[in-house]
């Protein structure tokens, strides 16, 4: 099954025989569903993030913000595996694991404030390739990553400009990511600095 580009296999977070995610607005149009997914994530991205220690509960607490109004699940990890264009995201078994890993070192530089903004920018290109090749969530995981990424780089007195996002040249930098071509998502991240 598919939805907006994933695979997915075995998946019961779609209504049955349908490939739309079961949502609290009971959609079964998938054009429909992405249309009011963006437009009640979009609003509660207008409020407040929650806080948090940066770890993976934190992460976990932001996207159930941003989802709340859509997915019953919003801020759960997914348990079933999925792809997007051939590419396979971690399994469910190894999420809490991987997620544990790659949230590690907010504890250090270059996320602490007073890290300079280049290196900065090297590690938060690193931890949004790394977040995305986990992918813990069924659906909503890039506007989660770039909520999270605004909340550490405000954090290490870098405040990134999220508008500024060309999604023409943002997407294919996170796609180079996933193949551990870091450069084009430094490139993008760098384009952000207010």
């Amino acid at each position: 099954m598919t939805f907006e580009g994933y695979d997915a296999f075995d998946d019961p977070y779609c209504y049955r025989g349908t490939t739309c995610l079961i949502n609290r607005a009971s959609i079964r149009d998938s054009a429909r569903l992405a249309a009011f997914e963006v437009e009640m994530s979009t609003l509660r991205a207008m409020e407040p993030l929650p806080g948090g220690r940066f770890g993976p509960a934190h992460y976990c607490k932001v996207h159930r913000h941003l989802f709340q109004d859509v997915y019953r699940w919003a801020g759960r990890y997914r348990t079933v595996r999925t792809s997007k264009s051939g590419n396979m995201f971690c399994f469910p078994e190894h999420i809490a694991n991987e997620m544990n890993k790659v949230f590690a070192p907010f504890r250090s530089a270059p996320f602490l404030q007073g890290a300079a903004f280049a290196d900065f920018v090297a590690g938060a290109a690193h931890f949004l390739a790394e977040l995305n090749a986990i992918h813990p969530f069924r659906e909503g995981n890039g506007r989660s990553q770039l909520s999270f990424v605004y909340l550490i780089s405000t954090r290490a007195g870098h405040p990134l400009r999220l508008d500024r996002i060309h999604r023409a040249t943002f997407m294919p930098a996170m796609v180079a990511s996933f193949g551990g071509n870091l450069a084009p998502l430094i490139t993008e991240l760098t384009r952000l600095e207010t």
